[in-house]
């Protein structure tokens, strides 16, 4: 498989590289889903446009069991530093996320399984707006899925690429990988005035000052030290000029969590943080936005994918995934069925390490062989059993 990999990697990198030229953001990815849908058909499959608004689902094979192959279409809202010949053409917008590369080894995996037989069945699960969500809070996973992408399916793997790591290696483990996410949504009302009296309001940067206090230390006093989560405030808007006191304040942020428990118990003490604004006469509005669940990988699937990056990188090369709270919304998937996703080692050697979310993001194309024929391999391994 990795040799075959390999026999069709200047293909792997015309199609990354045509994709980052042309990002697109969220769900509007539709020329990217347009070519997938196009190679796809070619290499006979029984596709799907359309699914989750803009997502592409593909079928392959008859009966037995279903494993499923996830790649995330959307690039990220950021102007690119890069001066490649291939830089993004879209001002603005700009693959800081690896997602170009994700969806060119996922169709070079379809390339594979394509040409191989086997007992069941290999849908691939080309999904757009993974780095946002929509007027509903519903990112790309749950809206495939709404839309029954995950019908049938009986195991589901992805990969990422990893600029921290060299190519050759992967990393997975089984259990918490990433965290979920919920988004908040504040508005603290207070009583406006003049700057020079403000005995004669309610200043909510008073209140604000409190809130922002509780918010900060419920973590470390209310929840249990063994549970990881995080409570981070993103914006404060509030005032318009020095010596006006204003009627309200906007406040945002995010929360991770690992489990439903801690997720609950996070916004309860969200809630009563928000509640010293009514102790010290204001009031307040707030809104908690669910998102994408914690991504936990499966015992078993996680090993059968160490078990392809053994065989393929050696045991030396295949390592415990850095777990993070940074999220990532495969979890939607993988609450329909088991899965797993890995990390694959993509750093440029020479070059300055630049992280996700960078202007300047690059990873080396040396890994999308690798990367291809692992998803291929894992796949077929399923099936076989």
């Amino acid at each position: 498989m990795l040799k075959q990999a390999n026999a069709i990697s200047e293909e792997l990198i015309e199609w990354r590289r045509d994709f980052h030229m042309h990002p697109e953001t969220g769900f509007d990815v539709y020329r990217t889903a347009g070519i997938v849908a196009d190679e796809l058909e070619k290499m006979g499959y029984r596709v799907k446009r359309g699914v989750g608004k803009s997502g592409v689902v593909a079928d392959i094979g008859e009966g037995g069991r279903m494993v499923a192959i996830r790649a995330d279409m959307d690039a990220l809202p950021l102007q690119e530093l890069n001066e490649s010949e291939f830089k993004s053409q879209n001002d603005g917008k700009m693959h800081a996320c690896g997602h170009d590369s994700h969806t060119a080894m996922a169709l070079g995996a379809a390339h594979l399984l394509a040409k191989e037989k086997f007992t069941g069945r290999v849908r691939f699960l080309f999904q757009p707006s993974e780095e946002s969500a929509d007027e509903e809070g519903k990112s790309g996973a749950v809206r495939m899925s709404e839309d029954g992408a995950m019908n049938g399916v009986d195991y589901v793997i992805a990969q990422h690429v990893d600029p921290g790591q060299p190519v050759g290696t992967i990393a997975i483990s089984s259990g918490a990988a990433s965290g979920g996410v919920d988004s908040w949504f504040g508005v603290i009302q207070g009583k406006g005035g003049h700057g020079a009296y403000p005995h004669h309001t309610v200043d909510p940067f008073y209140l604000l000052a409190h809130i922002i206090f509780a918010l900060n230390a419920f973590i470390s006093r209310k929840l249990d030290p063994f549970s990881p989560a995080v409570v981070s405030i993103g914006s404060i808007n509030g005032g318009f000029t020095e010596n006006v006191i204003p009627d309200s304040i906007k406040i945002t942020g995010t929360l991770r969590f690992t489990t439903a428990e801690v997720q609950k118990q996070i916004h309860a003490e969200i809630k009563r943080a928000f509640d010293i604004a009514k102790t010290l006469g204001g009031d307040y509005e707030l809104k908690i936005e669910i998102g994408a669940p914690p991504m936990t990988n499966d015992k078993k699937v996680t090993e059968m994918i160490e078990s392809v990056g053994k065989d393929f990188l050696g045991a030396e090369n295949v390592h415990e995934i850095h777990k993070s709270l940074g999220a990532e919304d495969f979890g939607s998937f993988m609450e329909h069925a088991p899965g797993a996703m890995y990390m694959l080692g993509t750093r440029k050697q020479g070059h300055e390490e630049y992280p996700f979310h960078h202007p300047k993001f690059d990873i080396d194309e040396r890994a999308f062989p690798l990367g291809t024929a692992i998803l291929a391999e894992t796949a077929l391994r399923f099936l076989k059993q």
